[in-house]
């Protein structure tokens, strides 16, 4: 880990760098995977499936392997499922917005009104962690908005098969099709639609980074993607009443997340920050993961600043998907957090309640995308249509104005659709 005491504001640019990866070679493994899978459809999935993941003679998911996984889940995981199922319910649930009618002029109405995203896909990764919280922060707020697709593609592990809990997470939130597709390919896949995998017209879930590519490189077909992403991150703010052994385990469950993850940690106490490396030292040797956090740490940064004030400047300057306020009185500083994709509040908000069950939707922007995006909510799955009724008074006391204005602009068309109409004695 790299240790700062006091840097100068001219220092903070560079401190808040994300590392560069390397995007040209990228570029042309999507491009090609993508030709494959516009040739070759379901034959192209079953090749890279077998050259990256497993070997395989069905890429869908069947209704024995969603039996035979609700009965290979224990009653205790299972019930943990369901409350954060619940909990993410109620929270994306309170985000339905009711019609507003506005009349902006005497007899001419506009409001507007959401329409589910009818296809939408949503990735998971299987890998290392498979990542089954991920189908309830996407199926849940899909299921709610009335998405009549929601197809979802997992890469299957070395044997071919799923893991237990993303398929009883899948059928539990209302998932329509399943496949086990991971990769680039299966970004391809839903951006192209093949013989068994329906073309959708949005993508969610996060990836590596051949998964963030291809998802950027699916706009390019009219396909929209929730947000783009790199590395999972975290930045922490301690002030000297902040639990060190806390702030270190919340540095450790990003860093587990892997080598490529982004973990600082500012604070105003050089106890604390001593105190905090101590206990880092002490929890990684317990953790299975341990070598793929280490590597993250190596890079983290560990900054000492004199005020919190100066800590929530850096934290918006670096734009963190997760910001921890691991201070006395963080309802003061609330008001100052400009960029952040979700922030927990005060010692006893572990980033892993977000993670999993608290409720909030844990796909966020990284990379310093909080600096211009949301994370994945109920509306991330809806389109805004927007309506109008002018009755005859209504353009009556509103079309002077679109005529000059149309005049002014030199389209003579859009003049005449409002004079033919007032010439209509109304």
């Amino acid at each position: 880990m790299k240790i700062y005491q006091y840097p100068s504001k001219d220092q903070w640019a560079e401190l808040t760098q994300r590392p560069v990866l390397q995007k040209q070679e990228i570029s042309k493994t999507i491009a090609n995977i993508f030709s494959l899978v516009e040739t070759n459809g379901d034959a192209a999935l079953l090749e890279l499936s077998k050259k990256f993941d497993a070997e395989i003679n069905n890429i869908s998911v069947s209704k024995e392997e969603i039996e035979r996984a609700y009965e290979m889940i224990n009653e205790d995981l299972k019930k943990a499922i369901q409350q954060a199922k619940e909990n993410i319910s109620v929270f994306h649930a309170s985000q339905k917005e009711e019609v507003q009618k506005i009349e902006t002029t005497k007899e001419v109405i506009c409001w507007r009104e959401s329409r589910a995203i009818e296809k939408v896909g949503i990735y998971i990764p299987g890998g290392t962690a498979p990542l089954f919280s991920t189908v309830l922060m996407l199926a849940v707020p899909a299921q709610l908005a009335g998405c009549k697709e929601i197809v979802l593609c997992t890469p299957p592990d070395k044997y071919g098969n799923i893991n237990p809990a993303i398929l009883y997470a899948a059928q539990l939130c209302g998932v329509t099709q399943l496949f086990k597709v991971g990769g680039a390919q299966a970004i391809a896949a839903m951006t192209l639609g093949t013989e068994s995998i329906p073309q959708v017209y949005k993508i969610f879930g996060p990836g590596n980074q051949y998964v963030v590519a291809a998802k950027e490189y699916a706009q390019q077909y009219g396909v929209s993607i929730d947000m783009p992403a790199g590395p999972s991150e975290v930045l922490v703010i301690a002030d000297e009443k902040a639990v060190p052994s806390f702030c270190a385990a919340d540095l450790l469950s990003q860093a587990e997340h892997g080598s490529d993850s982004q973990v600082i940690f500012l604070t105003t106490s050089l106890s604390v920050l001593n105190e905090t490396i101590r206990e880092i030292d002490e929890q990684i040797k317990l953790l299975p993961r341990n070598e793929m956090a280490q590597q993250s740490l190596n890079n983290s940064h560990f900054i000492l600043l004199d005020t919190i004030e100066k800590a929530i400047e850096f934290s918006n300057l670096y734009a963190p998907e997760h910001l921890i306020l691991a201070t006395e009185n963080f309802e003061k500083y609330i008001p100052d957090i400009q960029n952040a994709g979700s922030v927990f509040l005060g010692n006893y908000s572990c980033e892993s309640a977000g993670d999993y069950a608290s409720g909030t939707n844990h796909t966020l922007p990284t990379n310093g995308f909080a600096k211009n995006y949301s994370g994945v909510s109920l509306d991330s799955f809806v389109k805004k249509i927007t309506f109008q009724h002018v009755s005859k008074k209504g353009l009556k006391n509103l079309g002077k104005t679109i005529e000059i204005m149309a005049q002014a602009e030199g389209l003579a068309a859009h003049k005449n659709a409002v004079t033919i109409r007032l010439k209509k004695n109304i």
